[in-house]
Order: structure tokens, then C-alpha cells, then sequence
């Protein structure tokens, strides 16, 4: 009796992990339908070497300089649905695709899409990485995402999660209101102004002083310098001003960046969407703004460098036109200005198709 029991107890919890099982794998199935995942390298010539010359106690030297090919080592995921105005020529994706629609606050349907890529560039001698990751759920009546981005070329890194409220105005057009949180490093923090002197010079020899870097006078009027390691590095004031002192203030921003923690930032978020279509006419718009951030007064927030509330904002603007059965015109780009850095992306041009 006890086995039975205990038997016609476990029953309902098998058949309910199976059936929840089962339900997970369809779900897990519908997520990832339609997805891609792609991995690819492109790459190509550079700049072409470049000859240098120099005169050395008389005798001419020449040398080479020589930059690397460069090359985009593309690795990633997506799910995102077309607009009607995008072209698919290429039966593969390959990396270089730049769609300015995945910046859309909206998709183009209701439900789940994402994006995970990663790309490691070359260009012109200097190695970067850039990354790109969203996760978006757009319903009737809300819209929510999560997005990581790193801009290796822009110098620009943050993650960013936005609830939205949309309100649907026509078929067409759409406004939204919510909450945006941003992590980041502490954009505006200077780490050379607590070494900046009343008359607004910077006390330099002191910074490197403190960074380990020695000064020996020899007597005679002449200085030698030396790094933390002991190495001389600069025999005149001339070299130690116009070649070592801008390294050491380099390395020490760098460094200090760094080491400082990361800021929460809690704003608030306004936007709008726009999507109209035909097949001679197209006009996909959407906008961001962010009007008023949250002061937690701690020491690095970006309150104390800018003295108050700031704007953020971001756009895109996706537009087409054909004229004529021959001509036609666009123009699409997207702008961000985020703590009072901006980077932007455009693209504009003319068809003329001769039958």
C-alpha cells in the first residue's frame, strides 16, 4: 500500500515534468526558428607600403613601411524580420551587412527577436572589436530590450535596457514612454583635473613624479630622466615634454579609466516610430529621447561633470523613392549622442536603371 501511494504520487509529477518538458522544446523551437547563425572573414589589401628617407652622418637610409591586410572576422546570431523595403541579394550572410533597421526601436512584427555579433576588424594597421546584442519582445501594447553594445572604433561601451508603453496612433505611427537603465564606464570623469593648477596649467613632472618616473640633475644645467623600470628616456627637457610626458598622460587616463567602477543610470525615455510603405515610396523613421536622468549623487556620476540634467538622444531615418520606372533616390542613417558623445552612420545615393 505504502509502494502504491507513493507511486500514485509520483505519477502527476512525471506526467507534469514531461508535459512541461514538451512545452519548452516548442516554445525553445519557436524562439529559434528562422534564426541564422553565421561565421565568416572577409579581408583585402590596405594602404600601399609607403617609402621613408633619412640622412644619417651623411649617408641616406631608406626604409619601408608596410600595413598589414585587413580583414573582419565576422561570428554571430540573429533573428530579426525583414521590412519590406530591404533587399536580400546575398544567399549568405557573411558579416558585412549594415542594416540600419536593427536600430529600429520596433520591429517589423509582434513578438521575440534578437541579435548576438561579434566582429574583430583590421583596418589600416589597427586592430579593434565590436559587438552588437539585443534582445527585443514587442507586443500590442508595450515593447521591451535589452542591448549591449561596444563600438571598439567609436570608443564607445554601454548596456542599455528600456520598458516602453506604445501607443498606437494609426497603423503607421506609434509613441512610446518608459524607463531606460545604462551601464556604463563614468563618461566625463577626467582623471588629470585633480592635477590641473590654479592658473590652469597641468602639473605634469609632478603626475609622472608620483608614477614612478625619477629626474637626476647632473649640476651642469642638464637633466636625466628615467622611468619606474630605471631606463633613461629623455637626456632634455625638449624630449621629456614632447615625447615622454604625453605617454605618461596617456597611460595614467587609461589607467585610471579603468579602475574607476561602473555608473547605473536610471532615465527616462520618450520616443516615437514610423513605418510607411509602397512599392515606389518607403519612409521608416524612429526616435529617442531621454529628457531627465535619475541623481544618485555619487561621485562619479555624469550630474557632477555636466553640472545637471542633460539630453541623450538617437534617431534613424530609413527612406526611398522611385521616381520613374529608371530613377530612383534614398537616403538612411542613423545618429546617437549619448553623454554628449555622438556617432553616426548615413548613406545616401541615386539609381538610374537604363532599359
Amino acid at each position: 500500500m505504502r509502494k502504491l501511494l507513493i507511486l500514485l504520487l509520483v505519477i502527476p509529477f512525471l506526467g507534469f515534468s514531461q508535459k512541461t518538458e514538451s512545452k519548452f522544446k516548442k516554445e525553445l523551437k519557436k524562439t529559434f526558428k528562422f534564426a541564422t547563425i553565421f561565421a565568416a572573414v572577409n579581408g583585402g589589401t590596405s594602404l600601399s607600403d609607403r617609402n621613408l628617407f633619412s640622412v644619417n652622418t651623411g649617408a641616406l637610409v631608406q626604409g619601408v613601411v608596410k600595413t598589414p591586410f585587413d580583414y573582419n572576422l565576422s561570428v554571430g546570431i540573429r533573428k530579426i524580420a525583414r521590412f519590406q523595403y530591404e533587399n536580400r541579394e546575398n544567399v549568405f550572410y557573411n558579416g558585412t551587412e549594415d542594416s540600419y533597421s536593427d536600430n529600429a526601436t520596433l520591429g517589423r512584427i509582434k513578438g521575440f527577436e534578437f541579435l548576438f555579433e561579434g566582429d574583430l576588424r583590421r583596418i589600416q594597421g589597427i586592430e579593434y572589436l565590436d559587438q552588437h546584442h539585443f534582445l527585443r519582445y514587442v507586443a500590442k501594447d508595450w515593447v521591451a530590450k535589452v542591448e549591449y553594445l561596444v563600438g571598439g572604433f567609436i570608443d564607445i561601451e554601454y548596456f542599455q535596457a528600456s520598458q516602453r508603453y506604445k501607443h498606437n496612433i494609426s497603423k503607421e505611427l506609434s509613441f512610446n514612454i518608459g524607463t531606460a537603465q545604462r551601464l556604463s564606464q563614468p563618461y566625463g570623469y577626467d582623471p588629470l583635473e585633480e592635477w590641473m593648477l590654479s592658473n590652469g596649467n597641468l602639473h605634469y613632472t609632478w603626475l609622472a613624479l608620483q608614477e614612478g618616473y625619477t629626474v637626476e640633475f647632473d649640476g651642469a644645467g642638464s637633466e636625466i630622466y628615467y622611468n619606474p623600470s630605471g631606463t633613461v628616456v629623455a637626456t632634455s627637457t625638449d624630449i621629456w615634454e614632447g615625447v615622454v610626458i604625453p605617454q605618461v598622460l596617456e597611460e595614467y587616463v587609461e589607467r585610471k579609466q579603468d579602475e574607476a567602477p561602473l555608473r547605473l543610470e536610471y532615465s527616462l525615455v520618450l520616443g516615437f516610430d514610423y513605418y510607411k510603405y509602397s512599392k515606389n515610396f518607403w519612409l521608416h523613421g524612429w526616435g529617442n529621447v531621454m529628457p531627465y536622468h535619475l541623481n544618485t549623487n555619487d561621485d562619479f556620476s555624469y550630474h557632477n561633470y555636466n553640472g545637471g540634467q542633460w539630453i541623450d538622444y538617437s534617431g534613424g531615418l530609413i527612406f526611398g523613392h522611385k521616381l520613374t520606372k529608371s530613377l530612383g533616390l534614398f537616403a538612411e542613417g542613423t545618429y546617437y549622442q549619448y553623454w554628449n558623445r555622438n556617432w553616426h552612420d548615413f548613406s545616401v545615393g541615386i539609381n538610374y536603371i537604363i532599359f
